[in-house]
C-alpha cells in the first residue's frame, strides 16, 4: 500500500509540476526582468566608463566594425552596432510582441475593465512627456526627438520593485507590467508611423505576403516553431528593405504565433487518470527507482507526462520561454553596452543645458509623474476605474516616478530620431543619451525612496 501511494504521489507530482510550469508564467517573467535589469544597469555604467577611459578608441572601433552576412549574391553589410540595433533588437521586439499578445489574451489587458486603468496611465505617461519635450524643443533642430521621453524600460522598472521586496505589493508589479506593456505598444506604433524612412512598395508587398503566410499557418493549426522561425527571418529581411524599421518585423511575427494549446481540460484529466492507472498496475513490491529504469510501462507513463507538458505549452509560450532569458541576459545588455557610451570630456555642464537634454529629462522625470498620476486620478475620480487592491496614491506616484526610467526604448528611439541628421545627429544623440541617463537615475532613485518610505495601504487614511 505504501508503495502504491509513493507511485501515485510520483505521478501526481509530475503532473502538478507540469501544470505549474504552464500556468505560472508571470512570476518567472518578473524574476527574469528584474535580474535582467540589474545586468542592464551594470552594462550601461560599464559603457559610460569605457567611453570616457583612455581606451575609448577601442569602444568606437568595436561597435563601428563592419560585418557582412551574405547568401550568394545577396548580402547585408552593417556595423556591429547596427546589427545589434536592427538585428538582435528585432528579437527583443519579438518578445515584446509575445508579452503584449499574452497580456491581451489572458493577462491584465484581457478585459476592458481590468485594462482600463493601466491603459489610461500609459496614455498619460506617453502624451504628457512628449508635449513637455515639444514645448522645450519646438522649432529647434532636436524637435524630431519628441518620442524619446514617451518610453518606459520594463526591465529596469521591475528591477527597482524587486529590490524593494515586500514594500512593493504584487498588485503594484502587475500594474506596472501592464502599464509598461501598453507603453511598448505605443512605442512600436510611434516607431512604425513617425520614425520610418522612405518606403519601398515592392518590399512592403513582399512583407505583406510573408505575413499573410504566417497568419494562414496559424489558422491551419501549424504548431511547430521552425516554420515560424524561417518565415520570420524572411519577414525581417523584407521589412529591413522596406524602409520601415526592421525591428517592427519582430512584433508582426509575434502576433502570428499561435497562443492556443492542443489539449483540452477534459483530455488532460482523462490522460492524467490513465497515467495514474498505469503506475498502479506495476508490481507494488518493487523499488520505484529501479522500475523506472527497467519497466517499459513506467517509461511509457513518464513519456506521456512529457507529451502532456509539450501539448499544454502553446508555440507562444515556447517562444517566450526560450527567448526571454536570451533577451534579458544578452541582447538588451549588449544593446546598452553599444549605446550607453557617451564621451563626456569636460562638456557635461554644457550638455546638460542643451534643449534636447532638458526636454528628455523634463519629459521622463516630470512628464511621467504628471501624466501617469494625473490620468490615473482622473480615471478613478470619474468613477470609471478603480485602484487595484493594496495600492494607494503614494504607490501610484512612486510607480509614475519609476516609469520615468526610459532607458532601453528611449535610447532606441533616440537613435532613430537623430542618426539620420548628417550635420548634427551625433551631437543631438549624445545630448539625448545624457538626458536619458540622468532622467532614468533621478526617476529610479525617487521612485525607490517613495516606495521605501510608504506605509501599507491599510494603515493610510484613504478617502
Amino acid at each position: 500500500m505504501a508503495e502504491t501511494e509513493r507511485t501515485r504521489g510520483a505521478a501526481r507530482a509530475s503532473i502538478t509540476s507540469t501544470l505549474r510550469n504552464v500556468v505560472d508564467p508571470f512570476r518567472e517573467f518578473v524574476q527574469t526582468e528584474a535580474s535582467g535589469g540589474i545586468l542592464l544597469l551594470i552594462c550601461a555604467v560599464f559603457a559610460l566608463l569605457w567611453a570616457n577611459s583612455p581606451w575609448d578608441d577601442l569602444y568606437d572601433d568595436l561597435f563601428h566594425t563592419y560585418i557582412t552576412i551574405s547568401v550568394g549574391d545577396y548580402g547585408i553589410s552593417a556595423s556591429f552596432a547596427h546589427w545589434i540595433n536592427d538585428g538582435l533588437m528585432a528579437i527583443f521586439f519579438l518578445v515584446v510582441g509575445l508579452e503584449i499578445k499574452r497580456e491581451v489574451l489572458v493577462g491584465e489587458l484581457a478585459s476592458l475593465r481590468r485594462a482600463a486603468l493601466p491603459i489610461a496611465a500609459a496614455i498619460g505617461g506617453m502624451v504628457v512627456p512628449a508635449l513637455i519635450y515639444v514645448a522645450i524643443n519646438a522649432g529647434g533642430e532636436g524637435s524630431h526627438g519628441w518620442g524619446i521621453p514617451m518610453a518606459t524600460d520594463i526591465a529596469f522598472s521591475l528591477g527597482v520593485l524587486a529590490v524593494l521586496g515586500s514594500r512593493a505589493p504584487a498588485t503594484l508589479k502587475v500594474f506596472l507590467t501592464a502599464l509598461a506593456i501598453v507603453d511598448d505598444i505605443g512605442a512600436v506604433l510611434v516607431i512604425a508611423l513617425f520614425y520610418t524612412a522612405d518606403v519601398s512598395l515592392n518590399y512592403i508587398l513582399l512583407s505583406a505576403g510573408i505575413l499573410a503566410l504566417l497568419v494562414i499557418m496559424n489558422l491551419l493549426g501549424v504548431r511547430r516553431t521552425m516554420p515560424y522561425i524561417i518565415l520570420g527571418i524572411g519577414l525581417w529581411i523584407a521589412v529591413y528593405q522596406t524602409g520601415v524599421h526592421a525591428t517592427v518585423a519582430g512584433v508582426l511575427l509575434a502576433l502570428t504565433i499561435p497562443a492556443r494549446h492542443s489539449l483540452s481540460a477534459s483530455e488532460l484529466l482523462a490522460r492524467g487518470r490513465q497515467i495514474l492507472e498505469e503506475f498502479e498496475e506495476v508490481d507494488r513490491t518493487d523499488d520505484l527507482g529501479r522500475r523506472i529504469l527497467t519497466d517499459g510501462r513506467y517509461a511509457s507513463a513518464l513519456h506521456e507526462v512529457e507529451q502532456i507538458k509539450r501539448a499544454l505549452q502553446s508555440p507562444l509560450q515556447q517562444f517566450e520561454h526560450s527567448l526571454h532569458p536570451w533577451v534579458a541576459y544578452l541582447i538588451v545588455p549588449l544593446f546598452a553596452l553599444a549605446n550607453a557610451g557617451v564621451s563626456l570630456g569636460g562638456e557635461f555642464g554644457s550638455m546638460i543645458t542643451e534643449p534636447v537634454t532638458l526636454g528628455v529629462i523634463a519629459g521622463l522625470f516630470i512628464g511621467k509623474q504628471l501624466g501617469i498620476t494625473g490620468f490615473t486620478w482622473l480615471g478613478v475620480k470619474t468613477g470609471l476605474m478603480n485602484l487595484p487592491s493594496g495600492i494607494g496614491w503614494r504607490q501610484i506616484h512612486a510607480v509614475a516616478c519609476i516609469a520615468g526610467i526610459g532607458f532601453t526604448m528611449s535610447l532606441f528611439i533616440a537613435n532613430l530620431a537623430f542618426i539620420g541628421n548628417a550635420e548634427h545627429g551625433a551631437r543631438l544623440l549624445d545630448d539625448a543619451k545624457i538626458g536619458i541617463l540622468v532622467a532614468s537615475l533621478l526617476s529610479g532613485v525617487m521612485g525607490y525612496i517613495l516606495l521605501r518610505s510608504s506605509k501599507p495601504v491599510r494603515e493610510e487614511a484613504p478617502e
